[in-house]
């Protein structure tokens, strides 16, 4: 079983290296995902209400036979549930579906900025942190503008904004505001799911260079950047050779090189953050 590093948050909590993305992980075959990924060495957990298997997620944990403890379980509070109260409301719907006392990390899914109430959803997240019910506390798909205006408004910087980020969409003004704040990025589609850029030069020499797979190789270039990967597999063997990316490392050329694809009209999924609405 792969052991995997941590990082420390700005909040003093831990957050695992990689994770395992449960996206469109459902039914029975969901919750034996969830036990196989636990068990192949997974202790970072994502899901989200709008996933709709937050069920499947708690009884993977259960069915896994591991600590609860030893996990970190991140869910993602929706669009119509923003607001403070919608907030307390989403998360407490979350405990029950899961399963759990506690949630680890939970994060705004995004800002649906035409609403203009993530603000409002941010001091619900502080005050849900502050009883006890969530450990700590991010976002996902913001940008520098909405980052600094929660801060601005509350005082409180996320802990995490976890965004799509892949070889072709490498977001590095946004990694570069992350890094100035204190803030953790996570990687959602971090392997460019509808077009993988496997057979780029870049990656695929690497790969027979390190005698490792071209996915190994885009999940050490996130590790390196210091990027938390969340992919997503169903198959143990997948959701194994996944998280073995930490007996490598990429040398400063190779990862310039990968880094060198990033397009800024790369984003695979069609959500602006600036006008996507998430309901």
């Amino acid at each position: 079983m792969t052991q995997v590093p941590t990082h420390t948050l700005n909040d003093g909590q831990p957050l695992p290296a990689i994770g395992l993305g449960t996206y469109r992980l459902r039914g029975a075959d969901g919750v034996r995902a969830v036990a196989s990924g636990i068990d192949a060495g997974y202790r970072l957990l994502d899901t989200a209400v709008a996933y709709e298997n937050e069920a499947e997620v708690g009884e993977g944990i259960r069915a896994s036979g591991i600590d609860r403890d030893e996990l970190v379980v991140t869910t993602k509070i929706r669009g119509r549930d923003h607001s403070a109260d919608g907030a307390v409301r989403s998360v407490e719907g979350s405990l029950e579906r899961l399963g759990l006392d506690r949630i680890d990390l939970v994060l705004i899914h995004w800002p649906n900025p035409s609403r203009d109430l993530y603000v409002d959803t941010w001091r619900g997240l502080v005050y849900l942190r502050e009883r006890g019910l969530v450990g700590s506390i991010g976002v996902s798909n913001f940008t520098p503008a909405h980052l600094q205006r929660i801060i601005d408004e509350t005082g409180v910087t996320p802990a995490v904004n976890q965004v799509e980020l892949h070889p072709r969409f490498a977001q590095a003004d946004l990694r570069a505001e992350h890094e100035r704040l204190g803030i953790r990025t996570q990687s959602w589609s971090p392997l460019g799911a509808r077009k993988p850029p496997f057979d780029e030069p870049a990656i695929a020499e690497a790969a027979r260079a390190y005698d490792v797979t071209p996915a190994q190789v885009v999940l050490r270039w996130h590790v390196q950047l210091g990027a938390v990967p969340i992919p997503k597999s169903a198959t143990a063997q997948r959701q194994a050779s996944n998280l073995d990316v930490f007996g490598f490392e990429l040398a400063d050329a190779e990862m310039a090189a990968i880094s060198a694809l990033d397009d800024p009209s790369g984003r695979l999924w069609g959500g602006d953050p600036e006008t996507h609405e998430e309901m």
